[in-house]
């Protein structure tokens, strides 16, 4: 009898050692497995914004610009992520796309917003450029793995109603070309005001730093959507 209570002892230390080994096994593999798509979602963004004065807080105080009122949205929402103004007053878009490349590759930005166009018009650069700019800054973008945000902009009627119909269509044109998110018109609420003027600085082109929260409302609506 004695025995065989020994031999059923060690049958049961075999038993919980195997158990023991198994459960080794298994945290081991847990821990080495993939994290799952959830948590990579999880990861802060980063956006980077490439623009142009309206962007660069031209002629109002540092931090009141829509860009900066972006960070802080995002900051009330306990959304990680972090915001690259990369934005030169007077750029252009050949300005944008040559800068581009150098940003991506320091920044590796999850999502990017381009806010140009608007001195190309004023400079009467060909609208076949700009179209192409916006085009290929957007395939640059996409292609480092970053959502594309494109914000249209609008010219006054003293340019011609063709070449107005045509430069506002042009961002669409671009949008759905390459499959991108569109801010339809940056100046939405602020250009097309009744009183438009009130909304702007004395050179009648700059934005007042109150009507950036309102640019931050045309903004956050399309690009909200793309943070997971």
């Amino acid at each position: 009898m004695m025995m065989a209570f020994d031999m059923d002892r060690s049958y049961s230390l075999r038993l919980s050692r195997r158990g023991l080994h198994f459960s080794l096994l298994a945290l081991t593999a847990a821990a080495l497995a993939p994290a799952p798509v959830g948590a990579a979602r999880a990861a802060p963004a980063t956006i980077l914004v490439v623009g142009d004065s309206l962007s660069a807080e031209y002629g109002i105080e540092r931090g009141s610009g829509w860009v900066a009122r972006l960070d802080e949205r995002l900051r009330s929402e306990k959304i990680a992520a972090t915001v690259v103004n990369a934005s030169i007053s007077g750029d252009t878009t050949s300005g944008g796309r040559s800068r581009l490349p150098a940003l991506l590759k320091q920044h590796k930005p999850t999502h990017v917003i381009v806010e140009l166009g608007g001195n190309d018009a004023l400079r009467g650069l060909p609208l076949a450029m700009t179209q192409t700019n916006l085009t290929e800054m957007t395939r640059a973008a996409m292609a480092s793995g970053a959502k594309v945000v494109l914000t249209g902009m609008q010219v006054p009627p003293n340019y011609g109603r063709d070449y107005a119909e045509q430069f506002a269509r042009m961002f669409t044109d671009v949008a759905k070309s390459e499959r991108a998110a569109l801010v339809p018109f940056l100046l939405k609420g602020v250009a097309d005001a009744a009183d438009p003027l009130a909304l702007f600085q004395s050179d009648r082109i700059h934005p007042k730093a109150e009507a950036h929260a309102i640019i931050l409302g045309n903004v956050w609506p399309v690009l909200r959507p793309l943070i997971r």
